[in-house]
Parts: structure tokens; sequence; C-alpha cells
């Protein structure tokens, strides 16, 4: 069966509402329910997968569905409905603490808590392109170094995506060889015919 998609991402089956992809909106999607998980495709792509529930009046978020909507209204990761209770893998959860915490310290703390909070989206962002391991242990290699900034974290994900270029040494004129040697037995014989060195003989 087809079901139409909310503007906030959710589709209505069987007296529940199903999380989508953000880019899903404005289009139906084809749901196909099985006895354990729900389905759902648009355009033959699969844009969300549930658990399926058998309550009634129940919506069942997948928080990264909505994380490229953050990236303009970022502080609905404080206060989200899709965002309440969300478990983050430990070193994505520690650079979110520490981000709150910042905040908390603040002399201006709006300021600040929406600092944090668009740095954190920006972190979650990346995911979506390089994956939540990566990201995870790009956090966690910037926690090590005693930094939690989003600024850090992403270069750190840069600098593994593209490594140094190979360093090219350039050899100095004077260093260049002006003849190729040339390998010449004959030559070397007559060094030894010309000289008074003779072979060592040792005795059994």
């Amino acid at each position: 069966m087809t079901a139409a998609v909310s503007k906030t991402c959710l589709v209505s089956f069987d007296k529940n509402k199903y999380s989508v992809c953000s880019r899903a909106v404005g289009r139906p999607v084809e749901v196909q329910a099985y006895a354990d998980r729900i389905v759902l495709r648009q355009d033959g792509v699969v844009v969300a997968e549930h658990t399926r529930c058998f309550g009634r009046g129940e919506t069942i978020y997948n928080p990264w569905h909505y994380v490229p909507v953050l990236t303009r209204k970022p502080g609905a990761l404080r206060n989200g409905a899709p965002f309440k209770n969300w478990v983050l893998p430990s070193s994505l959860e520690q650079v979110r603490r520490k981000l709150r915490e910042g905040a908390l310290v603040a002399h201006d703390k709006r300021s600040l808590s929406d600092d944090g909070d668009r740095q954190m989206v920006a972190i979650l962002a990346a995911v979506l392109e390089d994956g939540l391991l990566a990201v995870e242990a790009a956090c966690a290699e910037a926690l090590s170094q005693g930094v939690h900034s989003s600024s850090v974290i992403l270069n750190i994900l840069a600098r593994k995506k593209d490594p140094a270029p190979t360093v090219t040494i350039i050899t100095p004129e004077a260093l260049h060889l002006r003849h190729a040697p040339v390998a010449d037995c004959a030559r070397y014989d007559s060094l030894r015919r010309g000289s008074s060195w003779k072979e060592p003989t040792f005795s059994p």
C-alpha cells in the first residue's frame, strides 16, 4: 500500500506513525508490513525501516532521519521529540555532553548553547556522509587529545579521507649524472694487469 509523508517526516500506518528520511517529504511511499518490521520505500529505495509497533497512537522515530533538518534548526537537538532519550555511541555522547557542559559555564549561556548545538549538528551531519564508525573514531581521537570541538573532529575526518600527498624530492642540479656509467669488465682486467697486486693464496 502507499501512504503520504507529512511535513514532519511521518507516515501513518495501522494507527501508528513511523518516521522516514527527511528527503522523502512531499511524495508518497510504499509501505511493506511484515510480522516484525515495517519497511518504507520511495521509488524503490528504502527510506525507513522500523520494528513494527502493535500498539495504538504510537510515534516511532529514528533520530537520524531528522539530522538534515537540524542544519536549519540546530536548537531542536535539545528539545525536539525525535531526539529525546537518544542514545549515541560512547565517544559521540561524550562530545555532546562536553559541548553542553561548555554552555552551562558560559556567561552568555544562550549564545554558547546555540554554538554547541551547531557544532554537534555538524558532527552528526558528518555521519550521513562518512559513516558512524568513522565519526565515532574521529571523536575518540579528538577526546584523547583533550579537545572536542567540531572543527577538530571534522579536520580529523578530512585528514583520514585525504592522506597527505607523496613528497617529491628534487635532486639538485649539481648531483645529476652527466654521463651514465657503463659496465666495462675489460677495463677492470687492464687495471689488474697494470698493478703489482697479487691475489692471495691459502694453504689447505
